[in-house]
C-alpha cells in the first residue's frame, strides 16, 4: 500500500515510517518544512507538503494514498481545546477524500475515550462521550465519517515514552523544574497508562494492515502507573522535593495541567493484543524516567 502518514517527522510518526517500509509499504509523509522533507527522504519516504492549519493540504495527501495514518497533532497543551477542534477539521478533510472507497483512515485519540464510569480500565469497546478530555472531538469526527461509509478506525494513546519524551509527563517535568517542587494531587494513587514509543509504532503498522471499520485499538503496555510513583522518580531525577497538594490547591499550582493531574485513567489493551497479535516488549515508563538525562530541558509532545 501507499500510506499517507501525517506527523511523519514527529515523535511517533518518525518511528512508524521504518515499520511501514519494512512491511513493504510505500510512505508518503507529511511535512511543512525543508528539514522535515530531508528527514523523510533520508528515511526512504516520499514527501508531501502540508500543514494542519490548512486541512485541504492534508486532503490532497489522502487523495494520493491507498491508506491514511493520522498521528499529527498540535501539542501546545496550553491551547488544548482549540487544537482538538483543529484535529476534528483535519480528520473531516481527509475523510472527505476517502469517501466512496474502502481505503482505511486510521486516526489517533486518547485512551480516556474508552473510560468506564465505574472506574474500571478503559476498553476498546467503549466510547465515553462524557469524558472531560476534549480529545473526544477526534473520535466524534471519526464516528461521523464512519456513519457516512468511510473506513475509519482509531488508535488510542496513553503516555507514550522513551528516555526523552513521555507525553504529558514531559510538560509535567518542565513544570516541576520551574516550580521547584514535584507535586501530585491527594494520595497520588490515580493512574496513568503508558507504552514505549517503538511498541506504539509497531501497533500502528499492524493496525493499518488489519483494521476494520469502527475498530478501536489501545496502544497500552502498562494499564496504570500511580501518579505518586511518577512524581517520586521525577523528584529523584530533578533532586526536588515531592509534595502532595489538595484538589483545591491544584488549579493554582498546575495551571492548564490541572485538568489532567487528578484523573484516574487506567486502560486495558487485552482486546487489541488479541486482534492484532501485538506483543509489546519495550521498557516501562518508570524505567525510562529513571534513565532520563534530567540536565536537559524536557520537550512536550
Amino acid at each position: 500500500m501507499r500510506v499517507f502518514l501525517t506527523g511523519a517527522t514527529g515523535f511517533i510518526g518518525s518511528r512508524i515510517v521504518p515499520e511501514l517500509l519494512a512491511a513493504g509499504h510505500q510512505v508518503l509523509g507529511l511535512t511543512r518544512s525543508d528539514a522535515g522533507a530531508r528527514a523523510l527522504e533520508a528515511a526512504g519516504a516520499q514527501v508531501h507538503r502540508g500543514d494542519l492549519e490548512q486541512p485541504d493540504t492534508l486532503r490532497a495527501g489522502a487523495d494520493q494514498a491507498d491508506a491514511v495514518i493520522h498521528t499529527a497533532f498540535d501539542h501546545d497543551f496550553s491551547n488544548f481545546l482549540a487544537n482538538c477542534e483543529k484535529d476534528r477539521r483535519v480528520i473531516e478533510a481527509m475523510g472527505a477524500a476517502l469517501k466512496g472507497s474502502n481505503r482505511p483512515l486510521l486516526i489517533t485519540s486518547g485512551t480516556g475515550m474508552g473510560s468506564h464510569d465505574s472506574g474500571e480500565p478503559a476498553t476498546e469497546d467503549m466510547f465515553n462521550t462524557n469524558h472531560p478530555n476534549p480529545r473526544a472531538a477526534s473520535e466524534l469526527a471519526g464516528q461521523t465519517l464512519l456513519d457516512a461509509g468511510v473506513n475509519v478506525s482509531v488508535v488510542r494513546l496513553p503516555q507514550v515514552h522513551d528516555t526523552v519524551k513521555q507525553g504529558l509527563v514531559s510538560p509535567y517535568i518542565d513544570h516541576a523544574r520551574d516550580k521547584g517542587i514535584v507535586a501530585y494531587v491527594g494520595d497520588g494513587l490515580n493512574r496513568w497508562p503508558a507504552a514505549a514509543v517503538l511498541d506504539v509504532a509497531k501497533l500502528y503498522a499492524l493496525a493499518i494492515e488489519h483494521t476494520t471499520p469502527g475498530a478501536r485499538f489501545h496502544a497500552v503496555t502498562e494499564e496504570g502507573i500511580p501518579a505518586r510513583d511518577i512524581a517520586e522518580v521525577i523528584g529523584a531525577g530533578l533532586d526536588l522535593p515531592v509534595v502532595s497538594l489538595t484538589p483545591e490547591e491544584a488549579p493554582a499550582h498546575f495551571g492548564w495541567l490541572a485538568m489532567f493531574m487528578a484523573l484516574d485513567m487506567p486502560a486495558s489493551s487485552a482486546r487489541t493484543r488479541e486482534l492484532l497479535g501485538w506483543n509489546p516488549t519495550g521498557p516501562g515508563l518508570i524505567e525510562d524516567l529513571k534513565a532520563m538525562d534530567y540536565s536537559k530541558v524536557a520537550t512536550a509532545g
